[in-house]
């Protein structure tokens, strides 16, 4: 007799002194005993992973069902019925093994007689299995809520921390290596210079890892670990939010300002002595902030004359870091040309903003139709609707028949509703805000150098996106739509050249 042998051992039961080897010794030795021959062994211990003891029931299974008949599996051999049953769906699934594939169940410990009366034991077994897992289940879930109550963190700790077996006092505890990287992520982000590219890239030049199969940190990680309030003593379980015992790394302070640069929250008015710091600008080569100072030289006649420096705030780059430093004025006319570029050719600028008018003026009459017409279908449809009822109770058509036209009708008018609802018309003052802005991108140079530093800031932090100053070139690219009038619209002429 040919059979498939399962081995099954839980968490809890290895810690008991329990083993795979001794039920498979158990299973191996009755299969001599009857001369059964073991075509495969499915063995599996649920603490190698989350979930891998159902997918390797279910392989188990789907191999059976595909090999029953081609090996002439006659069997499947479990040390006892609760190690291959565990719910009344196991035992229904090798119920319909057995009737479907003619394959049965043998246990070393387990024998169910035939018939009636070893169906009903067969049953019965199953249901206590089920009900054990089903307790064990509530038994663990009461653990787990029991010890957040008492401030400690379940299943594996968060980034920067380690678990502690055996240490009923402190459980969890800060790791000695990644702990110091969690404390440089929160610092260099609450900077509020940083992306999390930029982030990535400073943690991997000093030497942080997120771990050795993936040592570069990603988008997604840094996301995570930037928005757990795990770090500043917070356990949310079902809702609910305990307070955490274990030590903090994280201060408050330092999580509430990564929260306010997270979700845009970090509108910085600057020094008013360094009108370009703080964060509005980034260094192109390592994502730092640029950094204001102001130096002092003598002239020849003993007078002081002082001048303001622009310069990356990183004070540890790495050796193909190039100088980033620029003077004030020099950096304040590079932006100055940098928005001068917004602005187009008079004889260009007269016939966009034209063009922009009439395209309005445009839609607002086609949409204005568009709404006239759907109004219209949609006032006939209830009309129609009325008539319809009318016609019913009269008695001119039956209840099936009207039902069936009604049903239509009544989608037919929520279509159009649905049509107008997201038909909102054009309005003109759409058409004036468009050319109000228009209008403001081609004086945007003039108007940034006439404004104070506070409107400065709001300008740049408004029209350009990732602002990075290299060593000899400054990135402005701008957001929509400025991008488009950075670039100039392209009008196409009788030579086919782009204006």
């Amino acid at each position: 007799m040919n059979t498939v042998v399962w081995a099954r051992v839980s968490s809890r039961e290895q810690k008991e002194g329990y083993s795979i080897d001794a039920q498979l010794r158990a299973m191996r030795d009755k299969a001599a005993k009857h001369g059964w021959t073991i075509v495969r062994e499915f063995v599996i211990a649920e603490s190698a992973k989350r979930g891998a003891d159902r997918k390797a029931f279910n392989d188990m299974l789907r191999w059976i069902k595909k090999n029953a008949k081609r090996k002439k599996i006659d069997v499947i051999f479990a040390h006892k019925l609760d190690r291959v049953c565990r719910n009344m769906r196991d035992a229904v699934r090798l119920q319909a093994l057995e009737d479907d594939h003619g394959v049965t169940l043998a246990f070393v410990e387990n024998d169910f007689g035939p018939g009636a009366a070893g169906a009903l034991s067969f049953n019965v077994m199953a249901a206590v299995a089920q009900y054990y897992s089903d307790n064990l289940r509530s038994e663990v879930i009461k653990g787990m809520d029991e010890k957040v109550r008492q401030g400690w963190p379940t299943g594996l700790a968060a980034f920067g921390y380690v678990n502690v077996k055996g240490n009923r006092e402190e459980p969890v505890q800060p790791h000695p290596e990644t702990s110091k990287t969690l404390i440089r992520i929160f610092e260099l982000y609450s900077r509020g210079s940083m992306t999390f590219e930029g982030l990535a890239d400073q943690l991997a030049r000093e030497g942080h890892i997120h771990r050795k199969s993936q040592p570069r940190f990603n988008r997604t990680t840094l996301s995570h670990i930037l928005n757990n309030r795990f770090y500043v003593g917070e356990l949310i379980r079902n809702g609910k939010t305990f307070q955490g015992k274990y030590r903090l790394l994280i201060d408050r302070r330092t999580f509430e300002r990564c929260q306010d640069i997270l979700h845009g929250r970090n509108r910085r008015t600057g020094n008013p002595t360094h009108p370009l710091a703080g964060g509005l600008l980034q260094c192109a080569y390592c994502g730092s902030g640029m950094t204001g100072e102001r130096i002092r030289r003598k002239l020849a006649d003993g007078s002081d004359r002082e001048h303001l420096y622009y310069r990356c705030a990183n004070n540890s780059p790495g050796p193909d870091h190039p100088r980033v430093r620029w003077r004030a004025e020099v950096l304040e006319e590079a932006i100055y040309a940098d928005l001068l570029e917004l602005k187009m050719p008079p004889e260009v600028a007269a016939w966009f903003r034209g063009a922009l008018r009439e395209a309005f003026s445009d839609a607002i009459g086609l949409r204005a139709k568009q709404k006239t017409t759907l109004t219209k279908r949609a006032t006939e449809l209830k009309n129609k609707q009325d008539r319809l009822l009318d016609v019913y109770l009269s008695g001119d058509i039956d209840e099936g028949t009207y039902d069936g036209k009604s049903t239509q009708l009544k989608r037919e008018i929520a279509l159009a509703k649905e049509a107008l609802a997201k038909h909102e018309a054009t309005t003109v003052a759409d058409g004036q805000t468009a050319l109000r802005l228009f209008d403001w991108t081609q004086n945007a140079a003039e108007s940034w150098r006439r404004s104070n530093n506070g409107l400065k800031r709001e300008i740049l932090e408004t029209v350009c996106l990732n602002r990075r100053v290299g060593d000899v070139s400054l990135y402005l690219p701008k957001t929509k739509p400025f991008d488009f009038f950075a670039e100039g619209p392209k009008i196409n002429n009788s030579r086919g050249d782009w204006i």
